[in-house]
């Protein structure tokens, strides 16, 4: 079972409040007339990014107008998700937000300029994304527990990479640091690509990311993986262990990503461009290349703009104390 089939059968995904009233001056039944801009708060290549091409190309299709990808970096994605916020509320803007922008970053910014909640109507969640405990290819650890034992008496003179305070690299790695109560160098970088690519070059040592930026480089040998955050295996990983398995259950971490519009934008319009999601998540190919990544699909209960808002204060609920307490 995994995280929404959890969160909805605890009642996770309860029904919420209605969307906001229909205030933007867009007729519902021509839309969309051009182009649609779908903003992804983090450089390209990254598993924000990733996720977003793959999704929106197919809705592309269903809606009949391009979908253009804008990558706009910084301060781990709040730049970007301040600018989406402020956009029109006509449908014509939109952004794949995920856990940082969208549930760590309330906690982690006293002075964010949007909130989650307040200012986003929820499309639709796209995929779930695990973590995993990554080290560049020469890190010593051979395993799981060698790499705990390492980390433990060597964190004064460790780097861990991250896309900046508040990325799902960053925050993940929080959560892992605080168990094991170490305090590494924090390396931020614009965006998990980057990140990703120091630790290839061997310029950070370790370092949480989300799957779908590591099956192609543990596949290739260019970095180590030493365990995944979930309850149980991946299938595009099936020789990697969970922290479970390999020792520390108590490190669970799945990141998603989601789109929203801006606080206003139209029933009707959300409800288009969510069939145009749930639709293209129904797709082989599409699931096929996020399965390949190691995606997890959420069910098409899990995709409505109700699931989706119960997501996203259930994580701001989660990850609050948790960061709280790391910034002690």
């Amino acid at each position: 079972m995994n995280l929404f089939s959890r969160l909805l059968a605890t009642g996770g995904f309860a029904a919420v409040a209605c969307l906001g009233p229909v205030v933007a001056p867009v007729q519902a039944q021509d839309y969309p007339v051009r182009a649609i801009t779908m903003i992804v708060p983090f450089a390209a290549g990254g598993p924000t990014d990733v996720i977003s091409r793959i999704v929106t190309g197919h809705m592309a299709q269903t809606l009949g107008q391009s979908i253009i990808i804008e990558n706009v970096v910084g301060a781990a994605g709040t730049t970007a998700t301040s600018r989406a916020a402020r956009a029109a509320n006509d449908g014509y803007t939109l952004i794949t937000g995920h856990m940082g922008t969208h549930a760590a970053s309330v906690p982690l910014y006293p002075k964010l300029t949007y909130h989650p909640e307040k200012d986003f109507e929820p499309v639709s969640l796209l995929a779930g994304t695990p973590i995993l405990i990554l080290a560049r290819k020469d890190f010593p650890p051979k395993d799981f527990k060698e790499f705990v034992a390492y980390v433990k008496a060597n964190t004064e003179k460790l780097n861990a990479a991250h896309a900046g305070i508040g990325s799902v690299s960053h925050v993940s790695c929080e959560l892992l640091n605080a168990l094991l109560d170490v305090k590494p160098t924090g390396v931020p970088f614009n965006g998990t690509g980057p990140a990703m690519n120091a630790l290839v070059g061997g310029q950070v040592d370790y370092m949480c990311d989300q799957i779908v930026n590591a099956v192609p480089q543990i596949n290739g040998g260019t970095i180590k993986a030493y365990a995944i955050a979930t309850p149980e295996r991946n299938p595009s990983l099936p020789d990697l262990p969970t922290t479970a398995e390999a020792g520390l259950p108590a490190f669970q971490a799945q990141a998603w990503n989601a789109i929203f519009a801006p606080k206003g934008t139209p029933a009707s319009v959300i409800a288009k461009l969510n069939a145009a999601a749930s639709k293209a998540l129904d797709d082989e190919t599409v699931r096929k290349r996020l399965l390949d990544l190691g995606s997890v699909i959420p069910k098409p209960a899990e995709r409505t703009p109700e699931a989706l808002a119960a997501l996203v204060k259930s994580e701001i609920a989660k990850w609050t104390p948790v960061l709280k307490q790391a910034s002690n």
